[in-house]
């Protein structure tokens, strides 16, 4: 029970720091200096912090900030659809296609719902770089259950894919994640955001 309870600290403690960076993240106006305070903020935890899914000698790579993937876009609507992926101790996780970002350069990635317990938009991310430069089941650009929202201008959405970043189970196989459906596949590359981990042995 007191590793338990030692654990459940770390995560909410990790959650908490999270917030706070994504907070810092929509105060900033420039947005290359709000990617530099992400990158710098998310190594430290990802080095350092008892919750981190860092395994030995694994250390972030982030590719340089590229203004060309920043964009300001309405959600588009889509037609429902359920997607359940089971997640580990989690079990079936249900998620609902609640809309549809039309990106330039890039392609439709589908917005989901997760209704369940936290209440908020996920929207991961498969691209061509998938298994040679980031990470080969994907990547997230929208998590705002965990904290990961880059926020809005008016009713529109910011979408930065520098923000990209990998899911938990890039770095450690007893993680399992919801990993990007066919409506998050696209067939060209996202050379930015968060890249394999590098190996520091």
């Amino acid at each position: 029970m007191t590793d338990l309870l030692t654990w459940s600290q770390h995560v909410a403690s990790w959650r908490r720091e999270v917030h706070a960076l994504y907070d810092a993240v929509r105060a900033e106006p420039d947005p290359a200096s709000a990617h530099e305070t992400w990158v710098e903020a998310r190594t430290e935890l990802f080095d350092t912090h008892p919750a981190s899914a860092r395994q030995p000698g694994q250390s972030l790579r982030h590719a340089p900030y590229d203004p060309a993937y920043r964009f300001v876009l309405e959600m588009q609507p889509a037609e429902p659809e359920e997607w359940r992926p089971t997640t580990g101790s989690d079990g079936e996780v249900p998620f609902r296609r609640a809309g549809r970002f039309e990106i330039p350069l890039v392609g439709g990635l589908d917005v989901w719902w997760l209704g369940s317990y936290g209440n908020g938009v996920f929207v991961p991310l498969r691209d061509a770089t998938a298994g040679t430069t980031t990470y080969g089941a994907g990547r997230y650009v929208l998590d705002t259950v965990k904290g990961a929202d880059l926020g809005r201008e008016g009713e529109l959405w910011v979408i930065d894919l520098n923000f990209s970043y990998n899911p938990s189970c890039a770095y450690d196989p007893d993680w399992a994640c919801p990993l990007a459906p066919l409506g998050n596949r696209v067939g060209v590359e996202v050379p930015v955001g968060e890249l394999t981990p590098a190996s520091t042995t």
